[in-house]
């Protein structure tokens, strides 16, 4: 699940970066993302980061409610 963070910038400030960012094919919500994911890889230990992967790929995935009814229909064909 991804959340959100608000920063404060002067509106000069915000409108010269998104000029220049522009001017390079960059877009600000990018940038500050990479940013995240620096601050993240510096800080946060890693057996905490690998500890963080392994949940995360560990969790069922969720099933449709689609796929449900599919799976009785094929099984009364049979």
């Amino acid at each position: 699940m991804k959340k959100s963070v608000t920063v404060s910038i002067d509106s000069e400030k915000l409108s010269a970066l998104e000029m220049y960012l522009g001017q390079k094919n960059m877009n600000l919500s990018d940038e500050f993302e990479k940013f995240a994911e620096q601050l993240y890889q510096k800080y946060v230990p890693s057996n905490v980061r690998e500890f963080i992967e392994l949940t995360a790929s560990k969790k069922p995935s969720r099933r449709t409610k689609n796929t449900a009814p599919a799976e009785s229909e094929m099984q009364s064909e049979q």
